[in-house]
C-alpha cells in the first residue's frame, strides 16, 4: 500500500494535470462516459472486492498503479463488480478472471494505440490557424465513439462465434486444448539492412503494406493471423491445404511487388497449444526454424504437413506417381494442387534432424 507522501504526490500531480489541460479531462470524460469519483480503495469497496483483487484486475488490464488519486469512475466500479461476480458465481476461477482481464487489456491496448496513432491523426487536420489538435479531436471522437463501439462489439461477436465453432468441432476434450494445426511464418529477407537504408516513414509504410497484404491473404483463404512482428507474420490454419495455399499466395503476391524485399515461408503441422490468442509448442518452433532455412521466395514445409497434403490428395507422393496416373488416363484432369520436393535432411537447433520439403504449385 502506498504511504501518505506517495498518495499526496499522486493527487497533486493529478490536480496539476487537470488544471493545466482541461480539454484533456473533457476528452477523458467523453470517452469514459463518466467523471472521476473514486480512489482505487473507494472503487474496490464500492464494488465489494478486496483491494488486493482490485489491484490484480487493474494491473492485468494493463493500467499503472495510481496510488490513491481520485481517478476512477462508475464504469471502473462496475467492471470490478462484474469480474468479481463471475468468480463468486463459479463461472470463472480467480486466475481465469485475471487472464480474461489481461487478454482483453492487451488486445484493446494495441487497438487503441493504433486508432490514435494512425486513424485519428489522419483525420484531424487543423481547419483553422491557432486551433489545437485536441480541439479538433473532441468533436471527432464525439461522433465516432458510438459507431466504433458498435463495430467493435460486432467484430468481437463474429470472432467469438468463429473461434467457438472451431473448438466444438474438436474430436475430443484433449483436442480442444492441444489441437493439431498447420502453423506458418512468413519473413521478409534482409529486413535489418533495410532499417539502415530506409527513412523511418518509408520503413513504416513498407511494414504496414506487408502486414496488410499478409493479413488479407490469410483471412481470404481461411487461415488466422496470429500476430505480426514487423518483418514477420505468424498464421495458422486447421487444414494443411489451406496453409499451403496461403504460403504460396504470400510468395506470389509479394513477389510481384517491386517495393517489397524477398520473402521466406516455413510451415509445420502438428499439435499446438493455444493461449490468449497465441500459439506455442514444438510445431511452432519447427515452423520458425524452417522459415530461417528456407530459400528466398520459397516455402519449406515439414514432413508432417507433406504427409497431410499427400493423404488429402492435394499432392502426389512422388512425381513418378503423378506421371503414371496421367499416362493411365490421358484425359484425366490434374487433381493435385501442389508439388513436393524432398530436401536434404538437416539438423535444426533444439529439434534434432528434420526433413524439409520444398512446396510449389503444380502447373
Amino acid at each position: 500500500m502506498s504511504n501518505a507522501s506517495e498518495v499526496s504526490d499522486a493527487e497533486d500531480a493529478e490536480d496539476a494535470a487537470v488544471e493545466g489541460d482541461p480539454l484533456a479531462l473533457r476528452l477523458e470524460q467523453l470517452i469514459l462516459g463518466a467523471e472521476r469519483r473514486y480512489t482505487p480503495f473507494q472503487a474496490a469497496r464500492s464494488a465489494g472486492v478486496s483491494m488486493e483483487l482490485a489491484s490484480r484486475f487493474w494491473r492485468a488490464m494493463g493500467f499503472a498503479d495510481i496510488g490513491q488519486a481520485k481517478a476512477l469512475t462508475e464504469a471502473d466500479v462496475l467492471a470490478l463488480r462484474r469480474l468479481a461476480g463471475l468468480v463468486e458465481a463459479g463461472l470463472l476461477s480467480e486466475p481465469m478472471a485475471v487472464q480474461v482481464a489481461r487478454s482483453t487489456g492487451q488486445t484493446t491496448a494495441r487497438l487503441a494505440e493504433w486508432q490514435i496513432d494512425s486513424f485519428l491523426e489522419g483525420l484531424t487536420e487543423l481547419p483553422e490557424p491557432g486551433m489545437t489538435r485536441t480541439e479538433v479531436t473532441y468533436p471527432l471522437i464525439e461522433l465516432l465513439m458510438p459507431e466504433l463501439q458498435e463495430f467493435l462489439v460486432y467484430v468481437w461477436r463474429r470472432q467469438l462465434a468463429a473461434a467457438t465453432g472451431r473448438v466444438v468441432q474438436a474430436q475430443d476434450d484433449e483436442e480442444m486444448v492441444a489441437r493439431r494445426l498447420a502453423v506458418g511464418f512468413a519473413d521478409l529477407v534482409g529486413f535489418t539492412r533495410l532499417t539502415r537504408r530506409l527513412e523511418e516513414e518509408e520503413l513504416g509504410e513498407l511494414v504496414e503494406a506487408f502486414e496488410t497484404t499478409a493479413a488479407d491473404l490469410v483471412a481470404a483463404h481461411g487461415g488466422r493471423l496470429i500476430k505480426t512482428l514487423g518483418d514477420e507474420v505468424l498464421f495458422a490454419a486447421d487444414d494443411a491445404g489451406i496453409a499451403a495455399e496461403i504460403g504460396l499466395r504470400l510468395i506470389e503476391t509479394l513477389g510481384h511487388d517491386e517495393t517489397m524485399p524477398e520473402l521466406r515461408v516455413g510451415i509445420a503441422f502438428g499439435t499446438v497449444t493455444t493461449r490468449m490468442g497465441d500459439v506455442f509448442g514444438t510445431t511452432v518452433n519447427l515452423a520458425s526454424r524452417l522459415t530461417s532455412i528456407a530459400p528466398k521466395d520459397a516455402v519449406l514445409v515439414d514432413g508432417a504437413l507433406a504427409e497431410e497434403l499427400m493423404r488429402s490428395g492435394d499432392a502426389p507422393e512422388s512425381e513418378a506417381q503423378a506421371a503414371a496416373e496421367a499416362k493411365e488416363d490421358e484425359a484425366l484432369e490434374p487433381g493435385y494442387r501442389f508439388a513436393l520436393q524432398p530436401m536434404w535432411h538437416r539438423p535444426v537447433r533444439g529439434l534434432g534432424v528434420v526433413e524439409p520439403w520444398l512446396l510449389a504449385r503444380r502447373t
